[in-house]
């Protein structure tokens, strides 16, 4: 990182936000989710599997699933729905926020910036979610990869975002957990900083390394 983390701000109009791993805790529930799926299916996770997940959405990895396990007996929307049902318990009562998140939230919005969600996840998820947590009035515009023609790394979530916030690609910020979503920032023209997540922690030089910031946690940019 080149720059130091109080110029993270300057020259930016508007923050766009990965949702699992980023904004919230989420990322060990499908680490739940999957366990409970092979076991009702009697499936063995294949090598690297996480691996060729990252970035997708929630469509692509579902077809993903058919693709590894053909012999399952679910279409792609009964994977997607199957999915949802698992894991909507433990997004509206269970997944937190990240530390310092909601006055980040506050701070920036008080500031004027106009505020996004990019996400991978599916939108029944987020906005029950949003709505659990109560930071579904801080952001102008909320879309899932699955609205675009390809998922992170393809830029295509994150200019779709920019395009409602009306919001030139090089007057945003975007925050990511994982590499794909930095990746996919970085394509979309848009500074990235990347977030520490329990999750990707065994990336985090690389994503040190892709990013143009790096933070462990949001209170490192809120005023004490």
């Amino acid at each position: 990182m080149t720059e130091k983390k109080t110029e993270m701000l300057e020259g930016i109009d508007a923050i766009i936000f990965d949702m699992d791993g980023t904004l919230i805790d989420s990322m060990w529930v499908w680490r739940a989710v999957d366990e409970e799926f092979y076991a009702r299916y009697d499936l063995v996770e294949p090598e690297g599997f996480y691996e060729a997940m990252e970035g997708k959405s929630y469509r692509e990895v579902a077809q993903l699933y058919l693709d590894s396990f053909p012999a399952l007996p679910l279409s792609l929307e009964e994977i997607q729905d199957m999915w949802t049902d698992m894991a909507y318990q433990k997004y509206t009562t269970e997944v937190p926020l990240k530390k310092g998140i909601r006055k980040f939230l506050e701070t920036q919005k008080r500031r004027g910036l106009k505020l996004g969600i990019a996400t991978s996840n599916g939108m029944e998820l987020v906005n029950a979610t949003l709505r659990a947590l109560d930071i579904q009035k801080y952001f102008d515009s909320v879309h899932t990869a699955c609205e675009v023609a390809k998922g992170k790394p393809a830029p295509d979530i994150y200019l779709l975002v920019a395009e409602e916030l009306n919001v030139k690609p090089g007057r945003c910020l975007v925050f990511e957990d994982v590499p794909m979503g930095i990746l996919a920032g970085k394509n979309a023209g848009m500074r990235t900083c990347a977030v520490d997540d329990e999750f990707s922690r065994i990336q985090e030089e690389k994503k040190k390394q892709m990013a143009d910031y790096y933070i462990e946690d949001y209170d490192e940019l809120n005023d004490r």
